[in-house]
């Protein structure tokens, strides 16, 4: 089963030409979760071939335009596409007014039934789980209450020794039990230690989306370790003060915050649209490899696996 992320926009505040602002899609074995919906970003999904019925969870992490103005837009078209199913929204409060409001001024009464889901301000925890995977907010040091989130595999099951099966022939409940962990005692009343009967678990893969924040390493406990950090760098460290003033970061700080939280692999995006060069994202990489050499460049239309399919 995969786990993958595919980076609709890149940009931050304002588009430029090959560049839409923020919006992830992450699928977690063909489930499909809605990152941030910029405006553009109904063009970015038929663009990249990527079915807008097929999702059921959308999370916004702040109410500034570049992460929510395309939401009001993907909600009519999944109206006038005739969809059914309900869609969940988790973002800040105030979204559910304002989508209420632009339904309303059209005169638009939705086939299918939309849940929001407002997360407070400075709110930690989870805000969505199902049989797969957890997903965790935890607040960001930005000028208006934001949220980063966590997509977490839940730990997997342990996979059975054949020659242990093939000699003891355990039931299904028996079977079921050692797979989650327990112990077995056979017919004869010798008990097997579950390490020496199974193989230890697949890994269960996690993605940390850190949107836009100033550098904060109160944000680590909560990223720690996670396999692929995304976390903001709008700007270059010749333009460090401007990031503190608007509560942004930088490749670097990015970088050092990757570090120090020892994640697997970094995926720095929302640069400013003041970097329209190719070599400017080049100055973007080496700023962030001189601190954490493991660092991707994130670009409208790439797909990052963590997990292939079987």
């Amino acid at each position: 089963m995969g786990f993958s992320i595919t980076i609709l926009g890149s940009s931050s505040a304002a588009p430029i030409i090959n560049r839409n602002p923020s919006a992830h899609v992450i699928n977690i074995h063909e489930r499909l979760f809605l990152m941030d919906c910029a405006e553009g970003t109904q063009m970015q999904l038929l663009r990249f071939k990527i079915k807008f019925q097929r999702f059921h969870h959308i999370f916004i992490s702040h109410l500034h335009g570049d992460h929510f103005f395309g939401l009001i837009g993907l909600i009519s078209t999944l109206h006038l596409l005739g969809r059914k199913q309900e869609l969940h929204v988790y973002a800040p409060e105030g979204l559910e007014e304002i989508i209420d409001l632009q339904l309303k001024a059209s005169e638009t009464l939705l086939q299918y039934p939309l849940t929001f889901h407002n997360i407070q301000e400075n709110f930690s925890g989870i805000v969505f789980e199902n049989d797969v995977i957890t997903i965790q907010a935890f607040p960001l040091l930005h000028t208006i209450p934001t949220h980063g989130f966590i997509f977490k595999e839940k730990p997997k099951i342990r996979k059975i020794k054949k020659e242990f099966v093939d000699n003891f022939k355990p039931d299904i409940k028996s079977i079921n039990q050692i797979k989650k962990g327990k112990d077995f005692i056979d017919k004869t009343g010798n008990l097997h230690l579950n390490q020496n009967i199974t193989f230890e678990p697949a890994h269960s893969y996690s993605y940390a989306y850190c949107s836009d924040t100033r550098y904060d390493e109160n944000i680590i406990p909560y990223i720690k370790e996670v396999d692929l950090l995304y976390h903001e760098a709008t700007f270059l460290s010749d333009k460090e003060e401007s990031a503190h003033d608007k509560l942004h970061s930088t490749a670097a700080e990015a970088a050092i915050i990757a570090h120090k939280a020892q994640v697997k692999q970094l995926l720095i995006g929302h640069y400013s649209a003041r970097y329209r060069e190719e070599e400017d994202l080049v100055n973007f990489k080496t700023e962030a490899d001189s601190h954490f050499p493991n660092t991707l460049l994130a670009k409208d239309g790439l797909t990052i696996h963590l997990q292939e399919d079987n």
